[in-house]
């Protein structure tokens, strides 16, 4: 919902109404890693306060790939990994708020990470179960997609490769809506205080104003949340913080700050 402050009398009466959403610059194919960069650089920064809470995420990852496991649904697992990527922005509220503090002179601390996530707690909530809808929707489309799994080894290759494509294809569509809406949508939220709707139009925007930069970006994060998960999950705990911090940096450089607005301002 977009704000509008009013004027006093003595101003005419006159309004400013926030934009639908905020432009966005055109970015270089050098951008995803100068931000990875950065984030490493984030880490290293406040060691201590980004490995916690990339052991914490790791820790969820476990405890959902036990109880996919422990109840037989043994193929939900993918349907989990994939899970992590789409709703990734959200867990990582806290890693953009370690930037946002080093950004802004402050020591990290956990303890500000929560203060911050409870004042944008509605548009968080709000980002979180559209995401989680989106999710369930796409775990239902996999179950329909089971049906071109080949269950006859007669089948051969050709089946098999028609069951990956078609799958490949329906998880695309979905993990491709949740990433343009959320690749920058977050830390716009955090940093300066914009609803939800507003956050996903503008990140929508700068998506595809930058449809090359942003396609080099997904893989890069597909690629090292896949390396994470093939060291049985004890490398998410680096990789998710680094992707985190490398996040924030990337909405910096993105989105346009307005006209004599500063970070954090909004809040």
């Amino acid at each position: 919902m977009a704000r509008t402050d009013v004027a006093g009398p003595g101003d005419h009466g006159d309004e400013h109404i926030e934009p639908l959403f905020h432009p966005a610059r055109k970015l270089d194919a050098g951008a995803p890693v100068r931000w990875l960069k950065l984030g490493w650089r984030d880490l290293r920064a406040a060691p201590g306060t980004s490995l916690t809470y990339g052991a914490a995420l790791t820790l969820i990852g476990y405890l959902l790939l036990y109880l996919a496991w422990d109840e037989g649904h043994t193929l939900m697992l993918f349907t989990l990994v994939t899970g992590l990527i789409l709703l990734g922005p959200v867990l990582a509220f806290g890693l953009y708020s370690i930037s946002r503090q080093l950004e802004l002179g402050l020591q990290p601390r956990l303890g500000y990470c929560v203060k911050e996530s409870q004042t944008h707690l509605r548009n968080e909530l709000l980002f979180a179960l559209v995401l989680l809808v989106i999710l369930l929707v796409w775990a239902r489309a996999a179950s329909m997609v089971h049906v071109f799994f080949p269950i006859s080894d007669e089948i051969g290759l050709v089946g098999w490769l028609q069951f990956l494509a078609v799958g490949s294809a329906v998880g695309s569509i979905f993990a491709a809506i949740v990433f343009t809406a959320s690749a920058f949508s977050l830390p716009m939220m955090l940093d300066r205080g914009t609803d939800a709707i507003t956050g996903a139009l503008t990140s929508v925007n700068a998506v595809l104003k930058n449809k090359g930069v942003m396609l080099i970006w997904a893989a890069l994060i597909v690629g090292l949340v896949l390396l994470g998960v093939l060291t049985a999950f004890l490398g998410l705990a680096v990789v998710l913080p680094v992707i985190g911090h490398a996040t924030w940096h990337g909405y910096r450089e993105t989105i346009e700050m307005a006209d004599g607005e500063e970070p954090g301002t909004r809040n």
